[in-house]
């Protein structure tokens, strides 16, 4: 499969003759090895160059990953990939570890990314999030497009958006824009702020930006201080511009 999801990117989807993966994908051994987050490196054999990418759901019994790829003026790789018919053989390495989940480690993670560096995290969606589990974690995702057209595809985000709707206290989605101009604005999704992530969007999913009543102000009244609240923030992105210089966070 090799199917056009916006201006410059394509999901495709790759296939590993399943006696090549490691052992059964019931057993112990391989539900580590296929833990998320990973991802695998692909290569350009035409010029020996390989990058790694992120498979959106991992890898099902028939060996079969999907992908979202971009395809960059620069980037040999994905523009090679872009150029790929179906029954054509692709050179891949892995399972690599990107960063390993562990359940009840952190009481919130919050998700950062831009473009299509949402695939690590959509990963976790699938494998981990989105499945009934006794983890205590709650999430938050932050992501960042260019325009309208540039918002991944509904392969993608109607998952995500109907999960957040119906379990608000587990995942929360929040979607940003450079700019409203160009394709229409997608049904699939929750409105989108216009402007990119920044400290103000950060403290309101932390619940941090809550001004100080004048009440308090005046006989110097404050909230209890709140218990340890482990917070991890995970970013990707494959464009600098898309986040501020900084986000400081205290």
């Amino acid at each position: 499969m090799n199917e056009v999801s916006g201006p410059d990117t394509r999901l495709i989807e790759l296939r590993v003759p399943p006696e090549l993966l490691p052992r059964s994908a019931e057993s112990d051994s391989s539900r580590a090895t296929f833990a998320p987050i990973w991802s695998v490196y692909i290569k350009d054999d035409d010029i020996q160059v390989e990058r790694p990418y992120t498979p959106l759901e991992g890898v099902d019994e028939g060996g079969r990953m999907l992908f979202w790829v971009k395809k960059y003026p620069k980037g040999e790789v994905g523009r090679w990939l872009h150029s790929k018919t179906p029954g054509e053989t692709v050179e891949l390495r892995g399972p690599l570890m990107t960063w390993p989940w562990r359940a009840n480690e952190w009481d919130e993670i919050v998700m950062i990314s831009g473009g299509t560096g949402i695939t690590p995290f959509y990963q976790l969606f699938h494998s981990v999030i989105s499945r009934p589990s006794e983890h205590r974690t709650r999430f938050t995702l932050l992501h960042s497009s260019r325009t309208l057209a540039d918002i991944p595809p509904p392969r993608i985000m109607n998952k995500l958006s109907t999960f957040a709707n119906e379990n608000p206290e587990r995942f929360r989605l929040e979607l940003f824009v450079d700019s409203y101009e160009g394709a229409p604005y997608p049904t699939h999704i929750p409105s989108p702020t216009l402007g990119r992530i920044g400290k103000p969007a950060i403290e309101q999913c932390l619940g941090l930006n809550r001004s100080t009543s004048w009440w308090q102000r005046l006989f110097g009244k404050s909230e209890k201080p709140k218990p340890s609240h482990k917070v991890l923030f995970l970013v990707c992105g494959p464009d600098p511009s898309v986040f501020p210089a900084q986000l400081n966070v205290y």
